[in-house]
């Protein structure tokens, strides 16, 4: 294993969230690589738990919306906390564990030369000592995951006892011998419910004896044993005949199963996760390095290689039926932290951030399979809270429901009306990037644009439309409540989501919705010089908050950039040296970083990476904490730090091209291969402080304006003909 692509630890897990990972995106395993007591905790994108919010739906609040409005224009500042239905905070259905599959070697004897290790470049998760190995993958091509151990006697069970289960599951056991060696079952029925999961195991043994020891089995003089598990979500009984059938179709006749299934399996997994590559010529030394050892040196560019190799890693791992959650696809204990849900104000935006740049379609492919399922519970809400045609996307949701009832007077998320542009910009760049529109992303803008033209209905004293009721996630102005006026994002989401919905459909509908973007107000600059985060005069602002909704605009938007606009980009780069991290949020931290790339300061870039690299936010399973000291499991810094190292190397549009924009000064040297423009060109880019070296390989013959740090200038580029850059010292 290239130690680049990959990661090491020579003791086994004690923690959970230690445990490294694989996944397929439907499936997902958390490995301890204990030889003597192996725990490999099993979870399911589909496993939240009911708890009354599957049958909450939107406030009903249509018909006093024209008086909020009015009481809003009016100067009445605090209107907005009465706009409800009364209901207390919601929170959308908890993600889950499922169980743990557990083995347990009789001998218990100390283990030797031990070293357990996650191949990125294959998924699987391997622990080797003297007398004992594991190895664990789950496939993407066959939806199972696979466990090979070497051992000659084990233990073997399904174990629902994690923690947090709350009381009153109902579960049932099963284990029953067969031809193979055995099939195990768990049902665990949720309380005071129908709906229930079952974890179907086929354990398949060589050699060696097979016996019942309930509610598992015992192998005893095996050469091998090889596990594979699925997890089945439903409602009522689940006839598990099928799926271990299913199971059992899986093991070719005459080779080895674990080779077999591995093959398939790699020959997707490997070719994604491959297509892009960071090299910070890094020493040597350090990259050998295991990573727990790595992260006490938060200078090391070999750490920032692994941890871009690792999160591109986990964030493949974790989409597939759906993007990824606060927590990806893994967690050990009951009680995730926020629900373990998908927080789109901000959090699944910045995970997914690098999905199109970094050549992970698969993740965008999973992204717009949450959106699409969801679209009608939009329009609900759009027609519950707005009286209006068109979509409204809900800040939080468990991947079921799309509805918005998760709001309070603190967090009233239901006045938010900027989710569904943002949500649907990693569909725009996927478009750009492969140079073809995709017919469920225009119609989803359409739906977008529908809403505007209802919504934006009241305008101001200079004629310009104004967005009211307004929020800014999740912050309020110093001198007002958390429902406002003319929120920054607000009008950056509007006049992004018309324009973009008039692109997909030229035409009437085009001209009608590009006329109301232009009706927009314009950005307002406040009396220190910054961008404001609302801009209705008299709403000042609150500086120290981890969001950093407005300046929208610049990141992951085009809108404000220091090209086309430097006025407003420095009034946003004001904005930015104003803003304090607050409760140091890892995304907040990472979410600075990312405009501060886009706004050509490198080493604003560097400081804010630097708060997340000493500050303890990575445990050694180089999965991240939303907190310091590793305080609380959370992906956001795991998936969004890729992101952040391309900005700062590479940004583009579909008109454009910036090369090392904002490159920190302690990266003098490397290579980023394999990245993808949105004007349709994959990208090798090599530099050192002598040089810079650009390969683009065009897919559309475009005209594009480059830029670098020696200044503008007009490229051609011919679709199907390599085109080298050799530029100067960056």
């Amino acid at each position: 294993m290239n130690i680049v692509h990959g990661t090491w630890e020579p003791l086994p897990a004690t923690r959970w969230e230690d445990g490294f990972l694989s996944g397929n995106g439907h499936h997902g395993v958390l490995v301890f690589g204990d030889a003597n007591d192996e725990r490999v905790v099993v979870t399911h994108h589909t496993l939240v738990r009911p708890n009354g919010s599957e049958n909450a739906g939107p406030p009903r609040l249509a018909a006093q919306l024209p008086l909020l409005q009015d009481q809003l224009l009016a100067g009445e500042l605090h209107a907005a906390e009465t706009f409800t239905d009364g209901r207390d905070l919601q929170w959308v259905q908890p993600f889950h564990p499922a169980f743990q599959v557990r083995l347990r070697r009789p001998s218990g004897a100390e283990p030797r030369r031990y070293r357990r290790s996650v191949d990125f470049t294959t998924g699987v998760v391997k622990a080797v000592c003297e007398g004992w190995s594991s190895r664990v993958f789950v496939s993407r091509a066959d939806d199972v995951i696979v466990q090979h151990i070497t051992a000659a006697d084990l233990d073997i069970a399904l174990d629902h006892r994690l923690p947090g289960a709350p009381p009153g599951l109902a579960v049932g056991d099963g284990a029953v011998l067969t031809p193979e060696g055995a099939l195990l079952t768990l049902r665990v029925r949720y309380p005071g419910n129908d709906t229930a999961y079952t974890g179907v195991t086929l354990v398949v043994v060589t050699g060696g004896r097979t016996t019942l020891t309930p509610p598992g089995v015992r192998v005893v003089g095996a050469e091998s044993v090889l596990l594979l598990t699925r997890v089945l979500r439903h409602t009522g009984e689940l006839d598990t005949t099928p799926h271990a059938r299913a199971l059992r179709e899986l093991l070719p006749a005459g080779e080895d199963p674990y080779a077999t299934l591995l093959d398939r399996h790699t020959a997707l997994h490997r070719t994604a996760y491959e297509r892009v590559t960071l090299d910070l010529d890094a020493d040597p030394a350090e990259r050998s390095l295991s990573g727990s050892e790595l992260l006490v040196h938060p200078d090391s560019p070999a750490l920032l290689e692994r941890l871009f190799a690792a999160g591109r890693y986990h964030l493949l791992s974790a989409a597939g039926l759906l993007p990824p959650r606060l927590v990806g696809l893994w967690t050990g204990d009951w009680n995730t932290a926020w629900s373990g849900a998908f927080t789109n104000d901000a959090n699944l935006n910045l995970q997914t951030a690098s999905a199109a740049t970094a050549a992970l379609p698969e993740v965008t492919a999973a992204h717009a399979s949450l959106i699409q399922r969801q679209l009608p519970d939009w329009a609900e809400n759009a027609r519950a809270v707005f009286g209006a045609r068109g979509v409204v996307a809900p800040a939080h949701t468990d991947g079921e429901s799309g509805l918005t009832y998760h709001f309070s007077r603190e967090y009233p998320l239901h006045l938010w009306t900027a989710g569904a542009d943002w949500l649907l910009k990693p569909l725009v760049d996927h478009d750009e990037t492969n140079g073809c529109r995709d017919p469920r992303t225009a119609h989803a803008l359409a739906q977008v644009a529908q809403f505007y033209e209802d919504f934006l209905t009241r305008t101001d004293k200079d004629g310009n439309l104004v967005v009211v009721p307004s929020y800014s996630p999740e912050n309020r102005p110093a001198n007002a409540s958390w429902g406002a006026i003319n929120a920054a994002m607000d009008l950056s989401a509007a006049r992004h989501a018309l324009l973009t919905a008039a692109e997909y459909h030229p035409g009437p509908d085009g001209d009608r919705w590009r006329a109301l973007a232009d009706r927009l107000p314009p950005h307002r600059i406040n009396a220190d010089g910054a961008l404001a985060e609302w801009a209705w005069p008299g709403l000042d602002d609150t500086y120290d908050h981890r969001h950093l909704s407005h300046l929208y605009g610049v990141w992951p938007l085009d809108e404000i950039n220091p090209y086309d606009t430097p006025d407003l980009a420095a009034a946003a780069h004001r904005a930015l040296e104003l803003r304090g991290a607050e409760n140091d949020s890892a995304h907040g931290h990472l979410h600075h970083a990312l405009v501060a790339a886009r706004l050509r300061d490198g080493e604003r870039v560097a400081h804010a990476l630097g708060q997340v690299l000493k500050g303890d936010f990575f445990h050694a399973s180089l999965m991240s904490a939303h907190y310091p000291d590793r305080d609380v499991y959370n992906a956001d810094a795991a998936h969004t730090l890729p992101a952040v190292l391309i900005e700062m190397l590479v940004q583009s549009t579909p008109d454009r091209l910036v090369l090392l924009p904002a490159l920190p000064t302690a990266y003098p040297k490397g290579q980023l291969l394999g990245i993808r423009t949105r004007f349709g060109a994959e990208l090798d880019l090599t530099w050192n402080p002598q040089e810079t070296t650009a390969v683009l390989r065009p897919t559309r013959t475009h005209r594009i304006e480059l830029r670098t740090s020696a200044g503008a200038g007009p490229l051609d580029l011919v679709a199907g003909e390599d085109h080298v850059l050799a530029l100067g010292a960056w």
